[in-house]
């Protein structure tokens, strides 16, 4: 099965990402509205010696959620401590990351819509009171103890905003989501990538991977990495149009963005199921995807594209998806409208 240019999960290309990760919020680049308000928030806590609030980040996967998480950080002059939410299972499993914080330390937490909800509300008192609450003993012998905490600040990411139940979201001071990136932008992060490697990245090259990349910078640095080996090994170690072409045409990476699994999804919701509507997961089982990468990964762009989109019947392929796969559009026997 070929590599997914942008995926749910963690790839070896993130390693790579974490290498070109900028450190402050001078050399990030996007999401400006987003980034002046942190720099306001943050010096305004500085100046007042208290912790900054915590701070909730929403989006599509590859915005730059983690890397404003670990700026947040840098920032204020704290040290980051990571966690996800998938992984803390039970409420001896947060106590333990919560009771090693030192005073003013950032706690970030990805895939926070995934914690349990009986994790949850070991939070609400840890992030309003900076105060735990804990039962221990067995049946009959249990007695619930206080554990003090230092202030420290969460940062949450999540690519579910909705799932986070109202409580939990009500006590993020900061709520911020990241919006999809200009070429313009993708442009200069590709350019960025190739200083930091000492990869001459040529202006038009730097153009072409980012009108391929799906408005994402993790997906603008996952195709700079690929073109990067071609120009190695079939190039001129410059990163030039030609190559650059050459290499998108290898990956099967359109000119629209679209990789192999959105023309798979595409063409089934069109071929299968006569363009819709059609649930979700009905989609997923034809293709051999999980609904959850379709909905977190594939789905937000092609919605934001107008390729296709959601109704309460299910999912309604546009003429724009129809053109793409160069198939005649017709409004189809079970769409609506």
């Amino acid at each position: 099965m070929d590599e997914r240019i942008i995926s749910a999960n963690e790839l070896e290309e993130d390693i790579f990402e974490k290498n070109i990760r900028p450190e402050c919020l001078d050399e990030y680049v996007g999401q400006n509205e987003i980034k002046e308000n942190l720099r306001v928030f943050i010096k305004a806590a500085k100046m007042r010696n208290e912790p900054l609030d915590h701070v909730l980040l929403y989006g599509p996967p590859g915005l730059g959620k983690t890397t404003l998480a670990h700026i947040i950080a840098n920032e204020l002059g704290s040290t980051l401590r990571t966690a996800s939410g998938p992984s803390i299972e039970k409420t001896g499993d947060l106590a333990a990351i919560l009771s090693n914080l030192e005073p003013g330390d950032v706690l970030f937490i990805d895939e926070i819509h995934r914690m349990p909800s009986y994790i949850e509300e070991i939070l609400y008192p840890a992030m309003e009171d900076f105060e735990i609450d804990l039962v221990i003993g067995g049946e009959g012998k249990s007695k619930s103890i206080k554990i003090n905490l230092p202030p420290f600040t969460l940062v949450g990411a999540t690519t579910r905003a909705g799932d986070l139940s109202s409580p939990l979201r009500d006590r993020f001071g900061i709520v911020s989501k990241l919006e999809y990136y200009s070429f313009e932008e993708l442009k200069d992060i590709v350019i960025r990538s190739g200083r930091v490697f000492d990869i001459n990245v040529h202006d038009d090259a730097a153009m072409e991977l980012a009108k391929r990349s799906r408005k994402t910078p993790r997906v603008a640095n996952r195709l700079f990495r690929r073109v990067r080996d071609f120009a190695l090994v079939e190039g001129t170690g410059e990163i030039d149009l030609d190559i650059t072409l050459k290499a998108l045409r290898r990956l099967h990476v359109d000119e629209t963005g679209l990789d192999s699994i959105d023309i798979e999804y595409l063409t089934s919701l069109i071929k299968k199921f006569n363009g819709g509507p059609v649930g979700v997961e009905t989609i997923a089982t034809s293709i051999g995807e999980e609904v959850t990468t379709i909905e977190d990964v594939v789905e937000p762009y092609l919605l934001q594209e107008g390729f296709i989109k959601r109704t309460r019947s299910g999912r309604i392929a546009t003429e724009k998806a129809y053109k793409v796969l160069g198939e005649d559009y017709n409004i189809g026997f079970f769409k609506e409208g």
